[in-house]
C-alpha cells in the first residue's frame, strides 16, 4: 500500500500539477514548518480533521489563523463541531496530527477550505510525514482537490 506522500505524489503527477518537495527536520507546529521551509506562516495549509455534526470532514485553514467554530458551524450547516481526537485522526488517516495534508479525498473525507488561503499564490503543507513538505500553487490545489470554499476563520 502506498504511503500518503506517495499517494499525493501520484495524484499531482497524474494531474500534471507542478509541485516542489522538500525534506527537512521533523516539524510539529505551523511556526516550525514555516521556518524550516523559509516561507510565510500564512502560506501553510493547516489541515484539521473535525467532526461536524455526525460526520468527519477535513478543514483547511491558513496556518496563521484559527478555526472560528461559530463560522464553521454556520458554513457547514451543523449544530456542533469538534476536533477529532488523536486516536480518531490516526484511525481515519493513519497519520498523526500535524502531518495531515490538505487532501481529504485521500481519506474519503469532504474537504472544506477557507477563502483566506487564496491570499497566497503558493501553499505549503506536510505531506503525510513531519519531515516532508510540498509546495504548489493555490490555484492548482483547488483544481486537483476541488474543496468546498467556505468561511472557517
Amino acid at each position: 500500500m502506498p504511503t500518503v506522500f506517495e499517494s499525493i505524489h501520484a495524484k499531482l503527477t497524474e494531474a500534471a500539477i507542478p509541485f516542489a518537495v522538500s525534506h527537512h527536520e521533523a516539524v510539529f507546529t505551523s511556526e516550525q514548518a514555516a521556518a524550516v521551509r523559509g516561507v510565510s506562516l500564512g502560506s501553510g495549509a493547516k489541515a484539521l480533521v473535525v467532526k461536524a455534526g455526525e460526520q468527519f470532514v477535513l478543514l483547511v485553514v491558513p496556518a496563521d489563523r484559527k478555526l472560528d467554530s461559530k463560522k464553521g458551524r454556520a458554513s457547514l450547516g451543523v449544530k456542533a463541531i469538534r476536533f477529532a481526537t488523536k486516536e480518531e485522526v490516526l484511525e481515519i488517516t493513519s497519520l498523526l496530527p500535524g502531518s495531515i495534508p490538505p487532501f481529504g479525498s485521500l481519506f474519503n473525507l469532504q474537504t472544506y477550505v477557507d477563502p483566506a488561503l487564496a491570499e497566497h499564490a503558493s501553499i505549503n503543507f506536510n505531506a503525510g510525514d513531519h519531515c516532508i513538505s510540498v509546495q504548489m500553487t493555490h490555484a492548482d490545489y483547488l483544481s486537483v482537490e476541488q474543496p468546498k470554499v467556505v468561511d472557517l476563520t
